[in-house]
């Protein structure tokens, strides 16, 4: 199949997993174009199958805000009708699903029919598109795609629930790719920041105020009040400086290192005894995913998809959000000893092989042979 994907292409989870299965596509044999205003951070590699096309926005003064939508609809129907595609899969409702809807338009008007599929990753749904100024075209480029998935249940009921929609939503979990996870060189890398008998613990996100950043330095405090360890603080955003500030006032900023938009998460990972997610929300919870892959046991929240990536009581503990208490029991239990660790590292590995590669991508391998038949 000849294949277009659209998405942001950024680190955010959505771009994550839109291009690394757009990869896993291309060594399939499939051809993939990707579409979109700079080259995704995880478009590393090129294949033969593989394809970059940047969306340029032309600036011109009578515009406040250059009309990015505008610029993406001409661009989808120039490379489709280039490259031949045979279907467009777009992650993300609003622009990307309303720009696939426009081109769709432009192109049949010229007898070219192109099957869309849309991805529901989460924001696009529970902030962007309940916003009153994008909820009617959200609710209408949902209805008009061919095909509609979303990463978990819980964000399926979310989208039934704000909006109208009388599309069928098909649920396809996030997958991960475990050979990332495999053979990795940690050699020193544990050593920089934990001594031998202190635990390491991880937290990774945007630092917006939804991941409760806050929270994983109140975990971690109580931790550390029972256990030596050391906490790394992966990722960048706004809420950045006052968990900073939050060490400071606690006198732990020795124990806390901030490591930013590194590109070494899988290492860091690798070497990590606990993750820690308390967010407000996950429409799915890619990190605790990534975590697990890792062999990394997950603390987390039970909220929005979460329960249905962490099997609490196996491969961690999931707690009330904001119930830092129980959060840090809930660590120090996983930390209890050399054995019990062990124990719940093995498990975490073998439950995130239910969301490798392998057994998901033939699933959005059917649903392209069925929007392809019904085009």
């Amino acid at each position: 199949m000849r294949i277009g994907i659209v998405c942001y292409p950024t680190y955010g989870g959505s771009g994550v997993v839109a291009t690394e299965l757009g990869k896993a596509l291309a060594e399939k044999g499939h051809e993939v174009h990707f579409i979109t205003y700079s080259q995704p951070v995880r478009l590393e590699t090129y294949s033969e199958n593989l394809f970059y096309h940047e969306v340029h926005v032309p600036d011109y003064p009578l515009f406040d805000f250059l009309p990015y939508e505008l610029a993406l609809t001409s661009k989808l129907v120039d490379v489709i009708r280039f490259e031949e595609l045979e279907l467009l899969h777009v992650h993300y409702a609003i622009p990307h699903a309303y720009a696939a809807f426009m081109a769709k338009q432009i192109l049949g008007s010229t007898g070219i029919k192109l099957p869309v599929v849309t991805t529901l990753h989460g924001t696009d749904i529970t902030l962007v598109g309940k916003n009153p100024s994008y909820k009617p075209a959200v609710t209408f480029s949902i209805n008009q795609s061919d095909i509609v998935t979303s990463v978990s249940e819980s964000l399926k009921r979310d989208t039934l629930e704000f909006f109208d929609i009388h599309k069928e939503i098909e649920v396809i979990p996030n997958f991960i790719d475990l050979s990332l996870y495999r053979g990795l060189d940690t050699t020193g890398i544990r050593q920089r920041f934990a001594k031998d008998g202190e635990y390491l613990l991880a937290h990774i996100s945007n630092f917006r105020k939804v991941k409760r950043v806050g929270d994983v330095i109140k975990v971690f405090n109580r931790v550390l009040k029972e256990k030596p360890a050391k906490l790394l603080m992966i990722g960048d955003g706004p809420e950045r400086e006052a968990a900073e500030k939050q060490c400071r006032e606690l006198g732990i900023c020795d124990q806390v290192f901030y490591l930013g938009k590194t590109k070494a998460v899988e290492k860091l990972l690798a070497v990590s005894d606990l993750f820690i997610l308390p967010s407000e929300t996950e429409s799915f919870g890619l990190a605790a995913l990534e975590a697990m892959a890792a062999g990394v046991p997950v603390i987390s929240s039970n909220t929005g998809g979460l329960p249905e990536v962490v099997e609490s009581g196996k491969v961690g503990f999931m707690a009330p959000v904001g119930e830092v208490d129980q959060m840090a029991k809930h660590a120090l239990t996983v930390l209890k000893d050399d054995e019990t660790l062990r124990r719940f590292k093995n498990a975490a590995y073998g439950h995130a092989e239910n969301f490798s590669m392998d057994a998901i991508l033939p699933k959005y391998e059917a649903l392209y042979l069925k929007a392809l038949a019904h085009a």
